[in-house]
């Protein structure tokens, strides 16, 4: 006996540095069927992106119809564009069985978690061991000018004021036992009642069952 499991919104939050990022990338080579979500964005194409692998590209007048019709699980304006996730190919995605990753911040992530999907979300926010480490990473990646680096700083704290929000947080002292705890979080939900739609027939069956064994 069996049951088929419909599949996990998993979010992934945390402020630059926190190690989101690497965390993520190590749950894709852990599990090749999960999905990293592919938002929708009214910017142009660059040079090299794919339409429906790097974004979903649409014009504003279509953004903004799937927005106020319900069918996009969250959306902001950056820099004068528009970028969200469409809720179609996600439900799609959930519906065999399969997991979908979502690299936002706490803006999307509750606006996923009140969406029409909020049942099957799984919500986990990243904290540094300390503010003094966060930025030694920041520091130790060589990517960014100290003005970058000072800036995402900054908004380091609004990130982190928001770590209750989620159902689960996890302190990245140290990434390989994080990570572990990570997959054992995900290996859970996977198997919570709203993930198994076909319990209700299971426990159909074993009640006939049961009854049949009554009788005789």
């Amino acid at each position: 006996m069996s049951t088929n499991r419909r599949g996990l919104l998993i979010i992934l939050s945390s402020p630059s540095g926190a190690g989101k990022s690497t965390l993520a990338k190590r749950l894709m080579k852990w599990d090749a069927t999960l999905k990293f979500s592919v938002s929708a964005t009214t910017r142009a194409p660059r040079e090299g992106e794919v339409d429906g692998v790097d974004y979903h590209f649409l014009d504003e007048a279509a953004f903004k119809s799937m927005v106020s019709s319900g069918d996009m699980l969250e959306h902001a304006q950056v820099f004068g564009n528009y970028y969200g996730s469409p809720a179609g190919p996600v439900r799609g995605t959930i519906e065999k069985g399969e997991d979908v990753l979502f690299d936002v911040d706490w803006q999307g992530a509750q606006q996923i978690s009140n969406s029409s999907l909020r049942d099957h979300v799984l919500s986990i926010f990243v904290l540094p061991p300390s503010i003094a480490e966060l930025r030694r990473r920041l520091e130790s990646r060589g990517q960014d000018s100290n003005e970058v680096i000072s800036s995402r700083m900054s908004k380091s704290w609004d990130e982190i004021s928001h770590w209750d929000g989620y159902d689960y947080v996890l302190v990245n002292d140290d990434l390989d036992a994080s990570f572990e705890k990570l997959k054992t979080i995900i290996a859970s939900e996977r198997l919570r009642r709203a993930q198994q739609p076909d319990l209700l027939n299971i426990v159909r069956e074993l009640q006939a069952e049961f009854e049949e064994i009554e009788k005789s």
